[in-house]
């Protein structure tokens, strides 16, 4: 790919952003690799970006593995929801071929991506007047359910918008808003599920006092996301 053809490629992210149907539904159906690059790149910046500010609270080195992971917790969740909406859009009353579902998912998580590293310095903001993770004999377990929280929400918050983002272009491909709100559906419920739970396998992202920063927890497949969410709300509340 050459230069010219990937900054006019990085030109078109704001089209994108804007979510119009007369423009995407082209980009859609005729497959293009330097497009699906400058998306790759991007997903990796966004998310890269805010998974530093996410694990800088517990020092730099988490900072610097969550630049990594969580990049590719949201290309798996991509690569999965991209299986999972070619299985089920034709039975919802739009053809898909696989490339045109991983072209539609590429777009919506680099929506995400891209509102997730627009969050990023609020994560920063808080984590700064937040103290130091690493630096407390106790776990703050207010303060920490907050940060928490507080990731978890931004997450959606950028999920649901990018999705909702393309409805428009669902609609216009579906010929039916129908189709279109069953489609997103299946978005939203992919992400949710999925990306969710490949979060907490590849856990510490934001890491703990009372455990070691590393790569990966040697027990990544025990318990599940929702269990965390739910003992987080439960310490938040019961403060």
């Amino acid at each position: 790919m050459s230069a010219t053809t990937l900054n006019l490629e990085m030109h078109r992210i704001p089209s994108l952003m804007g979510g119009d149907p007369r423009v995407l539904k082209n980009w859609v159906a005729r497959w293009e690799t330097g497009r699906a690059l400058v998306y790759l790149t991007v997903i990796f910046l966004g998310a890269g970006l805010y998974g530093v500010a996410m694990g800088f609270w517990r020092s730099p080195v988490q900072a610097g593995y969550n630049m990594i992971k969580f990049p590719l917790v949201i290309l798996a969740t991509a690569l999965g929801n991209s299986l999972i909406n070619g299985m089920f859009a034709p039975l919802f009353g739009l053809n898909l071929r696989f490339r045109q579902s991983l072209m539609l998912v590429l777009m919506s998580f680099t929506i995400a991506a891209v509102v997730m590293g627009s969050f990023a310095p609020l994560v920063f903001f808080i984590i700064w007047n937040t103290p130091p993770l690493a630096a407390v004999a106790e776990i703050p377990w207010v303060t920490y359910s907050f940060v928490q929280l507080a990731q978890v929400a931004i997450i959606a918050i950028a999920g649901v918008l990018s999705n909702v983002r393309l409805f428009r272009l669902l609609h216009s491909m579906s010929g039916s808003e129908r189709v279109a709100r069953k489609i997103l559906f299946c978005w939203l419920a992919g992400n949710l599920f999925l990306g969710s739970q490949l979060c907490w396998i590849l856990r510490p992202l934001i890491g703990s006092p009372g455990l070691p920063v590393e790569f990966l927890r040697t027990n990544a497949f025990q318990g599940n996301f929702y269990e965390t969410v739910f003992r987080a709300l439960s310490h938040l509340f019961s403060s």
